[in-house]
């Protein structure tokens, strides 16, 4: 995750962004064209609207709301007295950890990134409204790579190519429908799920 955006760079081998190796681009180009959120996002203190204006300094209001509403973050956002210029704590700690997660990935449709990585950023929010996200990204930035990262199964299987990692090693590599039929790991954590039910966070 933090090879691409080349927080540092690999002892072996590449990594490569549209064929280019990722140290061959501006430094700066790169990043700008790359947006990470995490499971532990950061929430500065400021308002909501100045919290989602780090993803785009120049975004308009419209522009914000429609993040948020693809992001299942307007309505909840809306029901505080003062909406988008509610005041955030250092951290968030006046927001719950679903709703902070829901705030960084607006904050991070805003930039329109070309690479978006989302590191178990779903994890505090139900699967309903994970689906929601989901859709959200493919109608909002259609053309965007994403790479997801997580433990739950349903916010992957709509991938084009899932990875599955067992100690820090691939496993099995394919579609959601290939794994189901040929790898052992992925068909366990898939049936363990499904029969086992989600813990849900507003």
């Amino acid at each position: 995750m933090q090879l691409i955006p080349r927080l540092y760079d690999v002892s072996e081998g590449c990594v490569k962004v549209g064929g280019r190796d990722v140290r061959e681009y501006d430094l700066e180009v790169l990043r700008g064209a790359v947006s990470v959120v995490l499971q532990k996002n950061v929430l500065f203190s400021g308002t909501i609207k100045d919290n989602l204006r780090w993803g785009n300094e120049n975004a308009t209001d419209d522009e914000m709301i429609e993040a948020c509403r693809l992001a299942q973050a307007d309505e909840f956002v809306r029901s505080f007295p003062d909406g988008y210029d509610t005041y955030i704590e250092q951290g968030g700690s006046n927001v719950s950890g679903g709703q902070k997660q829901r705030l960084c990935i607006a904050r991070a449709l805003l930039k329109k990134p070309k690479i978006l990585i989302l590191d178990d950023s779903t994890s505090a929010v139900d699967t309903r409204t994970d689906a929601l996200i989901r859709e959200g990204f493919r109608t909002y930035i259609p053309e965007t790579t994403k790479i997801i990262i997580a433990q739950r199964v349903a916010s992957v299987q709509d991938a084009d190519l899932i990875l599955v990692m067992d100690n820090g090693h691939i496993a099995d590599m394919g579609t959601h429908d290939q794994l189901l039929a040929s790898s052992e790991i992925y068909r366990e954590v898939y049936e363990s799920q499904t029969n086992g039910g989600e813990q849900v966070e507003a």
